[in-house]
């Protein structure tokens, strides 16, 4: 629809799911839907800058990343506006049926 009619045009659209979560969430769903303990590690932004440096990243490079996911979990990328629901014509799918999608494979 975006891409066959003009209306759409020099617009900008957020492309978020319905329903946010966190990936602390993420990482309990899939324990819960797996039955295995699945561990999240939040973080601060200079030990995540420090993680990635260590695995060979470039120091700048290490920096945005780490600046970047900070700035997400700070809500940065949060979005509740229904845009891609709007424009697939129907409600996006839960995370919790997208996990489940997942860990059948």
């Amino acid at each position: 629809m975006v891409l066959t009619t003009d209306d759409h045009a020099g617009k900008t659209y957020e492309l978020a799911a319905d329903q946010a979560f966190t990936l602390a969430e993420l990482a309990a769903e899939v324990s819960r839907q797996s039955g295995k303990a699945i561990a999240y590690n939040d973080f601060s932004q200079a030990a995540y800058q420090d993680v990635l440096a260590g695995a060979g990243l470039p120091a700048d490079l290490a920096a945005l990343l780490a600046d970047t996911d900070a700035a997400a979990s700070r809500g940065a990328l949060f979005d509740d506006g229904g845009a891609l629901g709007r424009l697939i014509g129907r409600p996006t799918t839960s995370m919790q049926s997208l996990v489940a999608a997942a860990l059948r494979g």
